[in-house]
């Protein structure tokens, strides 16, 4: 790899140009191709419900779509962020690596445009904003150690903490990079901007986790219960975690790379010691990794979770190994790409029941024929509130129907945003039907309706239930189900200060008690 010489196309920015059209023209199609999964489908619905915050995770994503939304519906539409972030991953990556030369800076570029992600991931969701503040805040935070006036840095390091605030509105672990930077300063700079620089960027980034904060004391404090207390209650060691953490590093980053910059890791701390860049880059993709490698030891750190910073990697490889290197981990990079267009195509043109023996085939079945499923519903659309057992298959089904689509039942501590959206009081006396993918136990809805009866088909070989309920019961459900949500996902420490009356969950559903 080392020995492989810089071809020639590749010296041309027209080579360049050409691979970014052609991914584009790629990721065009199968963001208009691929249906919207439940996850978007979820953060969708944030979108429709425009608010300062939302259930799991601050409220980032969920402004994005809110902006979108009135312009179209359309999933190549909603996933544009998605679909434009690896161009603008790449021209960060192109300014921080140009004043080591234009060739260094276009390989730099490349090999983040190349990443799997980069091909592959056209989804819109939570971390779609948060890689790209990440990014953002990285190159502002080196622009600022390049400046060569004392006001210059101080506005680059304020605009690199500005965009490290817009990155934990769209998911906490932002926060990450901002221990990566408080590294940085003390252990790897000795500049005398550093001080009143890292205070310039405390002070930008602050506003936003204060926000977060002040928005949660007025909303059952749900997204610091949901990431810090409810999915950590089956948090301790799994052998297979760390192992699982090291796999998915080596696939985001690519094999090639990562072994390339061990290999040639005196190199990487040459460059690290000899420019402000690789200093840079080399504190804030180590202190991240570590941490969450360290994580993976109490607990599973996915492959998102990585994502915001395995592009820096890229760009650490670029600032300090040979060109000749970079050139071979382009060409493998590339026909990694290759292999992952291919894949994408031979799954997307193969039918449908091909996956029909899978445990996903009912949900997939519902994902890619979700107006062929809305059909068989329609004859009780006019009268029954509509809802399913869970909220992906939910979100999925109301961004296919333009109308809502309950979570029926006490669900997860995952995506509980219908908490908020539906309220059952409203529903008293009602009509409501559910659709489930396993067989329902009548006996288990009965307490809920005055009459409930049970139905079913069959779809591509897929079978789903209806639960048709008449004469819904409020009163049994708070009592028999909304009761038990209250006691599993909102019941809050009594350090973290409520302000009154402002739980809707709790004050709609119970008035005279409170979630703690």
């Amino acid at each position: 790899m080392s020995g492989a010489r810089l071809p020639a196309a590749l010296r041309s920015g027209v080579a360049g140009v050409a691979l970014l059209a052609t991914l584009f023209v790629f990721r065009l199609w199968f963001s208009a191709a691929l249906p919207m999964t439940g996850d978007e489908a979820y953060f969708v619905l944030w979108g429709e419900h425009p608010a300062g915050g939302y259930y799991d995770h601050p409220p980032m994503v969920g402004w994005w779509l809110a902006a979108l939304l009135p312009f179209g519906h359309a999933e190549w539409f909603l996933r544009l962020p998605a679909l434009l972030l690896p161009i603008a991953l790449s021209l960060v990556a192109l300014r921080v690596a140009r004043p080591l030369g234009s060739e260094r800076a276009r390989l730099a570029a490349l090999l983040v445009l190349l990443q799997p992600a980069s091909v592959w991931n056209v989804l819109i969701t939570t971390d779609t904003p948060v890689i790209l503040f990440t990014s953002l805040s990285v190159a502002a935070y080196v622009a600022a150690l390049r400046a060569r006036s004392p006001l210059r840095s101080l506005s680059w390091h304020a605009l690199a903490g500005a965009f490290l605030g817009a990155a934990f509105l769209g998911k906490y672990f932002a926060a990450l990079l901002g221990v990566a930077y408080l590294a940085h300063v003390v252990f790897g700079r000795r500049d005398g901007m550093r001080a009143a620089g890292f205070a310039a960027l405390l002070i930008a980034a602050l506003p936003a986790p204060l926000y977060n904060l002040w928005w949660n004391s007025g909303h059952c404090w749900v997204n610091v219960l949901f990431n810090f207390f409810n999915r950590n209650a089956d948090a301790g060691f799994h052998w297979q975690n760390p192992p699982l953490f090291l796999a998915s590093l080596a696939y985001l980053a690519t094999p090639w790379l990562l072994f390339a910059l061990w290999q040639q890791r005196a190199a990487v701390r040459e460059s690290a010691r000899r420019s402000v860049e690789g200093s840079a880059m080399l504190w804030l993709t180590v202190v991240p990794f570590a941490l969450l490698g360290l994580l993976s030891f109490g607990k599973s750190v996915g492959l998102h979770w990585l994502a915001s910073f395995t592009p820096l990697l890229a760009v650490a490889a670029a600032l300090a190994l040979p060109l000749p290197s970079l050139a071979g981990l382009v060409r493998w990079s590339a026909g990694f790409a290759v292999v992952h267009v291919l894949l994408i195509a031979i799954i997307a043109a193969l039918p449908l029941e091909t996956w029909r023996s899978t445990k996903l085939y009912d949900g997939i079945v519902l994902t890619v024929r979700a107006d062929e499923l809305l059909a068989e519903l329609k004859p009780w659309a006019d009268d029954h509130l509509f809802a399913t057992d869970g909220y992906s298959p939910s979100a999925t089904l109301a961004y296919n129907a333009r109308r809502p689509f309950a979570v029926f039942g006490e669900g997860s501590f995952h995506a509980r945003q219908d908490d908020f959206i539906t309220d059952w009081r409203a529903q008293d006396g009602g009509k409501i039907l559910i659709l489930k993918k396993s067989e329902p136990k009548l006996d288990e809805y009965a307490p809920y309706f005055a009459q409930v009866e049970q139905r079913q088909f069959e779809l591509h070989g897929a079978r789903y239930y209806l639960v048709l309920g008449e004469g819904f019961n409020y009163a049994a459900y708070r009592d028999g189900v909304l009761a038990r949500v209250r006691e599993r996902f909102y019941q809050r420490p009594a350090w973290l200060p409520q302000r009154p009356g402002s739980c809707e969950f709790c004050s709609h559903n119970f008035p005279a008690e409170t979630c703690q």
